[in-house]
């Protein structure tokens, strides 16, 4: 859980962020955020943006409403102060490919939390209460919707099962798609918030 010693917060140095809605004007150019999002945020399918997808849509099932911070040591944070961190992946790729890639793996570095002075207030270590993968199941172009939460598949994990995965030799912890399907059952979108919940307080 979130610990008054160590809030998530913007770092000393770093102005607080305010939302964009997509209408504000570029100066010296006649352009939108907007059309920014358009050229660089449309196609929901390359490994970033399905990064940030998965984010969002984790926020959304939980109940945060805080935006992303890119310098948080985990990636959502719920009502109650669960400290959720998400992976995604997805079979189609944005490149052409001759057939979808099967293996799905991932690595979950250890990380030293700071505080909102910018002073490490913490030992290195697995930050985030909670670990949700996120796998988008489309298989062919012609299906893929990323906008269609039907189309993913969330396994959820505790701190304590992330941390008894093998590691590699900068001590990550190596999540395969099969090693998390060994600890745990996928859920839908629906039942992602109770089994987030379930899962803050597994040992």
């Amino acid at each position: 859980m979130t610990s008054p010693l160590c809030p998530p917060a913007v770092p000393a140095g770093h102005p607080a962020s305010v939302p964009a809605t997509g209408a504000e004007p570029f100066i010296g150019l006649d352009a939108t955020v907007l059309d920014f999002w358009r050229f660089g945020m449309s196609d929901l399918r390359t490994n970033t943006l399905r990064g940030y997808l998965a984010e969002f849509l984790v926020a959304r099932a939980v109940g945060g409403d805080r935006p992303r911070v890119e310098w948080d040591p985990f990636d959502v944070l719920t009502p109650e102060g669960i400290k959720v961190e998400v992976k995604a992946t997805g079979f189609v790729q944005a490149w052409t490919q001759l057939k979808p890639r099967e293996s799905r793996t991932w690595t979950i570095g250890q990380t030293v939390p700071y505080d909102t002075a910018g002073k490490p207030c913490g030992p290195r270590g697995f930050q985030a209460d909670v670990y949700v993968f996120a796998v988008h199941t489309a298989r062919t172009n012609d299906e893929y919707n990323a906008l269609d939460v039907n189309q993913w598949k969330f396994y959820v994990l505790s701190a304590p099962q992330v941390m008894s995965l093998p590691r590699d030799r900068n001590d990550r912890a190596c999540a395969t798609l099969l090693r998390v399907q060994e600890r745990t059952e996928s859920v839908i979108y629906t039942e992602l918030a109770v089994t987030v919940g379930q899962a803050a307080t597994r040992q």
